[in-house]
């Protein structure tokens, strides 16, 4: 269900150069939007991983999925140019602005309220697996869970091209270049995902008809929901969270920028035509990011779990300097002409966003699935996600904010070079990020010896 939830997210990526070619949007306009949607899914998920906790991580997902289908519908079918009208009226009546964009402010609108709704996701996703896993599989299990955001992403990738090359199925007949589509044909896969996932997802091994299979070590008492009271009390006074939620907004400032932008990217940098053909070496890359990214979930996280007895900052911050490092020596070969329009330069520009999948998805999964099941445990896994997980989007909504404003303003002198920087830039901070974790996480046993506090 949660890989399905990607084919309502991924699809926007898709239309940016639909929409830069019909509406005229800037780089900054389009990084705005993304970086609005960002910061709505991460408030989301702050108070929809509370609500989770108290309805069930079920109920969570499935409300998310019905949400998010209706809104992907509407950004399909509905006139934007009237709604963007209506909605440059309201403000101008109300602030007195003059200049905003119709166009503009309808898909920032549409496209929030689809933020919000796919923020239920991801806290009911972990709240339900938390249940399912002990431990020493949780950080195994978030490999799995890293697979399945791919798998998601995958499918976005082979479909979207797909839509904008045209379509002629029988009555149906889509004609190339047309954007709107992908917000048309994957909520419906998605529709069908979510009928399935009723019907045969259970939330614990209990209700599924293993019970006592799983002991929780946190609270291992009947049921997986609790007050809002008391998973916002426990979950906000955690002396690990915020650590985590910090190191985890560097990993949403890498990954959220390097896949909502790559699309642009490969046409910027790359010289390649994205608005109605997808060439062969793009759809190469899209196929490679998320293999590279599964291999880095699934690798860091049973490393995680089989070598550092479930501890995950150890492996999290090596990523983080790894990551950086890698980014920087992209930086160094963009400024000696190395990637731009030619074979070898595309092949080098290429290969960068595949070794920045590997890094930032691998941090993705054991910092944002399995320490939040780590800390929360069955019954307030939802709400440690929900505040861990709200930063990663934070965290991408300040790079995507800072990224088209400044590639507006040296773009035409040094291409997308200041990319790479902001992105090495967070990586680093999220390596120093894990190093406190680390730092802290001592202190606590040294502390409390008898007791087992780390995660």
């Amino acid at each position: 269900m949660y890989a399905a939830y990607y084919m309502c997210r991924y699809n926007f990526r898709f239309a940016t150069p639909g929409m830069v070619e019909e509406f005229g949007f800037s780089m900054t306009q389009i990084s705005d939007m993304l970086g609005i949607w960002s910061l709505t899914y991460g408030t989301g998920q702050l108070v929809n991983g509370l609500f989770a906790d108290r309805i069930g991580g079920k109920r969570s997902m499935q409300i998310g999925a019905v949400g998010t289908i209706v809104v992907n519908l509407l950004m399909g079918v509905v006139p934007l140019l009237a709604i963007g009208g209506g909605l440059a009226a309201a403000a101008k009546y109300v602030f007195g602005a003059d200049s905003i964009d119709p166009a503009f402010i309808a898909i920032s609108v549409v496209w929030l309220i689809n933020g919000w709704f796919q923020s239920f996701g991801a806290p009911g996703m972990i709240k339900i697996n938390a249940a399912w896993f002990k431990r020493s599989e949780r950080g195994t299990f978030a490999g799995i869970f890293g697979f399945m955001i791919q798998l998601g992403q995958v499918a976005s990738s082979k479909l979207s091209p797909l839509i904008l090359n045209g379509i002629s199925l029988g009555v149906l007949v889509v004609a190339p270049g047309q954007w709107r589509w992908l917000f048309v044909i994957p909520p419906l896969v998605t529709l069908v995902v979510a009928i399935f996932m009723t019907i045969a997802a259970r939330q614990t091994p209990d209700e599924a008809g293993f019970p006592g299979v799983i002991e929780d070590e946190l609270d291992n008492s009947a049921g997986v929901t609790v007050s809002l009271r008391h998973s916002f009390k426990t979950i906000f006074t955690h002396p690990l969270v915020w650590f985590y939620a910090c190191a985890y907004a560097c990993t949403g400032a890498v990954r959220t920028s390097s896949d909502q932008l790559a699309i642009l990217y490969f046409q910027d940098q790359l010289g390649m035509d994205m608005k109605k053909n997808i060439p062969a070496m793009v759809a190469w890359t899209l196929a490679a990011m998320p293999m590279a990214a599964v291999v880095g979930s699934l690798t860091s996280g049973w490393v995680s779990d089989k070598f550092f007895r479930g501890h995950r900052s150890p492996v999290a911050m090596s990523l983080y300097f790894l990551e950086a490092a890698v980014i920087s020596i992209s930086a160094i070969l963009l400024m000696r002409g190395l990637v731009g329009p030619t074979p070898a330069g595309i092949l080098v520009g290429c290969s960068v966003l595949i070794m920045i999948a590997l890094t930032a998805n691998s941090t993705h999964s054991i910092v944002g699935a399995a320490a939040p099941m780590d800390i929360g445990g069955k019954k307030m896994a939802g709400f440690a996600a929900g505040v861990i997980d709200s930063f990663q989007y934070y965290g991408g909504a300040l790079s995507l904010f800072m990224t088209g404003r400044i590639l507006d303003a040296t773009k035409a002198q040094h291409g997308w070079l200041y990319w790479y920087v902001i992105m090495a830039g967070f990586g680093v901070l999220g390596g120093v990020a894990m190093l406190l974790v680390t730092l802290k996480q001592q202190r606590m046993t040294e502390q409390a010896p008898a007791k087992s506090t780390t995660t």
